[in-house]
């Protein structure tokens, strides 16, 4: 997971300054919708609803904007769209799995996107249950390290239910089970050390190390998904060293 989350955390900041912004702000926006629909309006008592907020306001979303979405989601407020969870598989350059989510209000549109994204980018569509089976659901906290070492981080969270610490770089990646999450996050809270992000994602088992030139296929299809309404993560089983990503 670490090379894939150090590429999406480098590729993200980048994000936040470019025209892809707008993208990622609706991205954040429905997330929060869905959040307090499935879970209810109180972030307090839906820990997915206050970690969908709380990366919100890091990518620096309007607060009206949070603050309507969760009224959308908690029906306090008309105009929510019925999202449907629908995802999608499919293969990259090189043999790499790649899984797609989407939050839909029309699935004919999202396969359309989708296909149309991985045909012309140089991935294939794949069956259901081809690649879903290399990924599991796991807890992802990105943690800014400051003065903490790993070892630090470690004794913070081990005992929270933390799988695992890897470093990226500039930040931390703690893995857990997703049902852990939630105490990952309040031991680090509680010891006064901010996160980045929290959120539950898919973590392949088996990564596939890419060179230079299947890395920038891999990224292009991956950003053209991305690009899609309807989608909101793509998850891929790759490894890329630090050289590679600084070359791509």
């Amino acid at each position: 997971m670490s090379g894939h989350s150090k590429w999406a955390t480098t590729k993200h900041k980048k994000a936040a300054l470019d025209a892809k912004r707008g993208k990622l702000f609706a991205k954040l926006i429905k997330n929060i919708e869905v959040a307090a629909r499935t879970g209810g309006g109180d972030a307090d008592a839906n820990p997915t609803l206050y970690d969908a907020v709380q990366k919100a306001r890091k990518n620096s979303v309007p607060l009206d904007n949070i603050e309507r979405a969760r009224k959308r989601g908690a029906g306090e407020e008309a105009g929510g769209a019925d999202w449907q969870n629908i995802n999608y598989e499919g293969y990259g350059p090189n043999g790499v799995a790649v899984f797609v989510e989407c939050l839909t209000d029309n699935r004919n549109r999202a396969a359309s996107e989708v296909r149309t994204a991985m045909t012309r980018n140089g991935g294939t569509m794949a069956d259901a249950g081809s690649v879903a089976y290399l990924f599991n659901r796991k807890g992802v906290l990105i943690l800014p390290k400051g003065e903490l070492s790993e070892d630090d981080v470690l004794m913070l969270v081990l005992d929270a239910g933390a799988e695992e610490v890897n470093d990226l770089g500039e930040n931390y990646e703690i893995v857990s089970e997703p049902a852990d999450l939630v105490n990952v996050r309040k031991a680090l809270q509680e010891a006064g050390h901010d996160y980045e992000s929290a959120d539950v994602n898919f973590v392949a088992s088996v990564n596939v190390s890419l060179e230079a030139e299947d890395a920038r296929k891999l990224f292009k299809l991956i950003d053209a998904l991305e690009d899609c309404d309807d989608v909101q993560n793509v998850w891929a089983n790759f490894d890329v060293s630090d050289e590679v990503l600084a070359e791509v």
